[in-house]
């Protein structure tokens, strides 16, 4: 099947795509890499009046470094991260993740604005910026505000964004060097949305520790609390049973796609596994001496 017809604008400004989206009476959309939404469009599941083109933008396309945080535009590409052309704040967690995701094709056209306000359940981005405890900047009629990317989904496809709303971009903390995480992805084959996919996070030094689970049910489940951050502990939160991570191969496919595991943090400066969370005192990883 294909798009039925359509009207097409490539706003020059923000402000201008935005005075396009409000006056469009609900029948706007925007698209920046629409590697989602043209094949939405194509199955007749969504049928918008006006397409808003926003891909082009260069207030949308750049990453600004601004020491504790780096803000990225809503139209920066998965390619980009993956390849390293902008400032990484997650220490190697966003280029691992970027790698996973679909194929270098889709990775190119696809953008991180895109795939949170797309809002699916089994989409990386969403958990991984949430793990990280980013900031959603969104701009609109009303002017600019900014959401937690861990309160951005409230369903299935479904958002806190208003109609007439546009994500801007997002803004991430910098992971500090004695940061550690761990990223596992279940999928059939490569290039596929997860089955399952976990996300942990611990930084030790800005107090700052969250596991994020995406895939399993209609949202995201999130924690942040201490004292339920055991796998054991997140595995009974989402309903879905532990298993060993040996039956887990490390390419992220699994033969029980309803398994979930979440493998030993890794040091964001070594990459090498952490024995804990919270290793014993005087427990250091090589790297740090």
């Amino acid at each position: 099947m294909k798009a039925p017809a359509i009207d097409y604008v490539r706003p020059r400004s923000l402000t201008e795509a935005i005075d396009l989206l409000a006056r469009s009476g609900g029948e706007g959309r925007v698209i920046a890499g629409g590697q989602s939404l043209v094949a939405m469009m194509n199955l007749r599941v969504a049928s918008p009046g006006l397409l808003i083109d926003i891909a082009r933008l260069p207030e949308l396309t750049a990453a600004t470094d601004e020491g504790d945080t780096v803000t990225l535009g809503a139209c920066v590409t998965h390619a980009a991260i993956e390849d390293g052309r902008i400032a990484d704040p997650s220490r190697g967690l966003m280029p691992r993740v970027a790698a996973t995701l679909a194929y270098r094709a889709i990775r190119t056209r696809g953008t991180v604005g895109g795939s949170l306000a797309l809002s699916d359940p089994a989409a990386e981005w969403p958990a991984v910026l949430s793990a990280l405890d980013a900031e959603v900047l969104v701009c609109g009629p009303d002017g600019r505000r900014s959401i937690r990317c861990a309160e951005l989904m409230t369903g299935v496809f479904e958002t806190t964004l208003a109609a007439d709303e546009i994500i801007e971009g997002v803004r991430i903390p910098r992971l500090s060097a004695e940061a550690c995480w761990g990223y596992l992805k279940l999928c059939r084959k490569a290039g596929e949305f997860a089955s399952a996919l976990a996300v942990v996070v611990s930084d030790r030094k800005r107090s700052h520790s969250r596991v994020v689970l995406g895939g399993l049910t209609a949202r995201r489940w999130c924690c942040s609390k201490h004292r339920e951050l055991s796998p054991r502990m997140a595995a009974k939160r989402s309903g879905t049973p532990l298993r060993p991570i040996s039956t887990v191969q490390r390419t992220g496919t699994s033969t029980n796609s309803s398994a979930i595991s979440i493998p030993s943090l890794r040091c964001a400066q070594c990459n090498r596994c952490c024995s804990d969370c919270d290793p014993p005192a005087g427990q250091r990883c090589p790297c740090r001496g």
